[in-house]
């Protein structure tokens, strides 16, 4: 089956020159996504994972199903203000600006073996704001996992410059 296929390109949205990755009709085809879970789960599956860290809010998506189907723990990532109890939190730059985002402090353990999971792989940013964040709890990141790279922004050069593992499914 090709991923690829249903994985639809929506030129000029959200605004004139950006090409959206909708994988919205990746999700509606039953078939599309349980073959999207089961490659990250023969990847991953004899790696030692113990908990999948889902990026807000694509990236749960992916993260849970995959979390389930590995029978590990889901940490979810969420930008701030969104979490109830003690959260850690690491701030990272964007084009204009700059963001943050939040993990529940006890969530994670330095005994923890980490998955990051996220839907797109564009610039980077987000990424490795939260291997920076998990690297302060000390915990083994095994891998970062895309359903999608987009090959022309630098998000999987930034990642090789910082020598960082990551899988993605599909590029474009």
């Amino acid at each position: 089956m090709q991923i690829e296929t249903y994985i639809h390109a929506i030129p000029d949205y959200p605004k004139p020159g950006i090409v959206f990755r909708d994988i919205t009709p990746l999700l509606a085809n039953g078939d599309a996504f349980r073959e999207t879970i089961n490659t990250f789960l023969a990847r991953y599956k004899d790696q030692g994972i113990t908990k999948i860290v889902g990026i807000e809010a694509r990236g749960f998506i992916f993260a849970t199903a995959l979390a389930y189907a590995m029978g590990v723990g889901f940490v979810p990532l969420r930008k701030p203000g969104k979490l109830p109890r003690e959260t850690v939190s690491q701030r990272y730059a964007l084009e204009y600006g700059e963001d943050q985002l939040e993990l529940h402090a006890e969530d994670l353990t330095a005994d923890d073996n980490v998955l990051i999971m996220d839907d797109l792989l564009a610039t980077g940013g987000t990424v490795l704001a939260a291997v920076e964040m998990l690297n302060k709890l000390n915990v083994t990141i095994a891998e970062c996992a895309f359903v999608i790279q987009l090959n022309e922004l630098p998000g999987a050069k930034r990642l090789k410059q910082a020598n960082i593992p990551y899988y993605t499914l599909c590029s474009f």
